[in-house]
């Protein structure tokens, strides 16, 4: 958008090269961050449902007899369940009324590029799910959490892959319905998931038809990833595959289908 009066384009004098790409993403993935954390609903999604779940499945006896303790059950499931949150129903639904007000369209006709903005966008998920770790784990220590050591380093690498395999999956919805469906499907989604996919509660409590399914969904293998690695130190490579393989299809099938208006 140029101006006769000032000589300048987008606030830069006109000719001038745009700025490196690298400050783009950066610029971009700031301005998603805050927007994200602007948003109430977002964050009551976000931070504050998983923050009740965790105090509920820590003073009932749900998850009895599944570990050491309860809240050392819970916290990887909780942690799963932020990156859910953030990635698939948060970016989804953020990504969908972009869409629908023309504002993907616009970014992707500047400097910024379509890379660049879906890049800025996975910097957001990264910085909000950091600061739902934090919160979390600010709340689980007073609680008795402990994790094994072996297993710190491997679960945040995981809980990055569950995130890149919600975000795939929340583009793939954003960009190939209407907002107002990618509204009721990623909200939907968040509670059956959170309910009956193995995020939160692990696979053993759950009804015996869900048990047969939940280790292939994403959900599924990104709670029982986190809780091997966190309680046990251990990498579930079964798991791995099943989060690589739904990132890949994921992010294959919203290249391919994603409509930017």
């Amino acid at each position: 958008m140029s101006s006769a009066h000032t000589g300048t384009t987008a606030g830069a004098p006109l000719g001038s090269a745009p700025a490196p790409l690298l400050s783009r993403i950066l610029l971009q993935g700031r301005y998603e961050t805050a927007t994200m954390l602007r948003n109430g609903e977002q964050l009551i999604l976000a931070v504050i449902l998983p923050l009740l779940a965790l105090v509920g499945l820590t003073v009932t006896p749900l998850l009895d007899g599944l570990g050491p303790s309860r809240v050392n059950i819970a916290v990887p499931g909780i942690l799963a369940l932020c990156a859910m949150s953030t990635a698939f129903t948060g970016q989804g639904i953020s990504t969908g009324f972009d869409r629908r007000y023309g504002v993907l369209r616009f970014l992707s006709t500047t400097p910024l590029g379509r890379a660049g903005l879906i890049l800025g966008k996975v910097l957001a998920v990264l910085a909000v799910l950091l600061i739902q770790v934090l919160v979390v784990t600010a709340v689980a220590l007073p609680l008795g959490w402990r994790a094994a050591l072996a297993g710190l380093l491997p679960g945040l690498l995981l809980l990055v892959l569950g995130a890149a395999a919600f975000t795939a999956l929340g583009l793939l919805v954003a960009g190939t319905v209407r907002p107002e469906a990618t509204l009721a499907i990623t909200n939907l989604l968040w509670i059956l998931l959170g309910a009956l996919g193995g995020i939160v509660i692990p696979a053993e409590r759950l009804p015996a038809l869900a048990q047969a399914i939940v280790h292939f969904l994403p959900s599924g293998a990104l709670g029982q990833a986190l809780r091997d690695a966190f309680l046990y130190g251990s990498v579930n490579l079964v798991a791995v595959f099943v989060l690589l393989l739904w990132t890949a299809i994921a992010g294959l099938a919203a290249t391919r289908w994603f409509k930017w208006n």
